[in-house]
């Protein structure tokens, strides 16, 4: 019986080895949280043919959107650690215990590769009554819930801009009407179904460029060279400062438990498909951050930003759970 146990498990080994030696022998599923055309979406469908280079092999790609990205996290959650189903996503999930929206973050899965940040910008629908910061925060400090403010659900950028907004200023008080993705929102905010909201530079600068939407200002410490002239809301609010640089970020995971060869071809096909100048000159245009991390470092900037997030969202009353609950250390 001990051989015969013994024997299982070393054909078990060989078994895994040979599927880590040859992987991938098939197509890869690519599970994207939001929407078509918002950022997460450009960001995994620019870098995904560079990838697809370095894999021989094509990355399916899937819109898989609701619940601020729950149902792809939990979709990908539940397949096999094979690392042919990619969760591509953003920040999200480092939410979800204090929103109360699902068990699952990014301690259930392994980063593949982090492989930007993203700048928050607050945009208008152009014939909005208000042209920067200040002029929006007085209008809604007039109109208190008269104005409408593009989301993408509990947990989303827009909502914690917004609960930093509302924790920092007096009065700021905005309807909140919710979307799958930044680039419906953006859509609708152009057709005046929503009057601003906060967005990733990334996803709104073209829009900025063409004229379709305005931007009010740009949610960090300094002008982006991307959109120079807009400006930071630590211009007339210094007291975000304490908060900033804050912002999205996009990554490519795979379940915890997936073999470590596996692990590490995707690693190494990421890492060169970012690095790739045509993924770097979009990251560089549309105003991203470049970070192109995996594995320990990656984890430890997870870490540092849920802690970060969790406890901004936490005592702006957004949350449903301390983070203390679940082990979330105060920055």
């Amino acid at each position: 019986m001990l051989k015969k146990l013994v024997g299982a498990v070393a054909l078990s080994m060989i078994a895994s080895f040979a599927m880590a030696d040859d992987f991938p022998k098939q197509d890869l599923q690519g599970i994207i949280q939001w929407g078509a055309g918002g950022s997460t979406d450009l960001v995994m469908r620019s870098v995904a043919p560079h990838v697809e280079k370095e894999l021989g092999r094509s990355i399916v790609m899937t819109n898989k959107t609701g619940g601020v990205g729950v149902i792809a996290t939990q979709f990908v959650s539940t397949q096999p650690s094979d690392g042919y189903t990619l969760l591509m996503s953003a920040e999200n999930p480092q939410l979800y215990k204090i929103m109360g929206l699902s068990n699952l973050d990014y301690a259930n899965f392994y980063p593949v590769n982090v492989l930007a940040r993203g700048v928050p910008v607050l945009v208008a629908n152009k014939d909005a009554p208000f042209n920067s910061v200040k002029e929006l925060v007085d209008y809604v400090t007039a109109n208190p819930g008269k104005v409408r403010m593009g989301s993408t659900g509990p947990g989303g950028l827009p909502s914690v801009v917004g609960a930093m907004l509302s924790s920092k200023l007096a009065n700021f008080k905005v309807t909140a009407v919710p979307f799958d993705g930044d680039g419906p929102a953006l859509t609708a905010m152009q057709g005046g179904a929503v009057d601003f909201m906060p967005a990733v530079l990334g996803a709104a600068v073209e829009h900025v460029k063409a004229g379709r939407i305005k931007i009010l200002g740009i949610f960090d410490e300094q002008a982006s060279p991307v959109l120079p002239d807009a400006r930071p809301i630590t211009a007339d609010y210094p007291q975000f400062e304490s908060l900033l640089p804050w912002g999205p970020f996009f990554g490519v995971f795979v379940k915890a438990d997936t073999p470590d060869d596996v692990k590490a071809k995707l690693v190494s096909a990421f890492k060169k498909g970012a690095e790739s100048e045509a993924f770097q000159k979009l990251l560089s245009d549309r105003g991203y951050v470049s970070m192109n991390i995996a594995g320990d470092e990656a984890n430890a900037f997870l870490k540092k930003w849920q802690s970060t997030t969790s406890w901004v969202v936490y005592d702006a009353g957004m949350g449903k759970k301390s983070p203390d609950e679940f082990g979330i250390p105060k920055p």
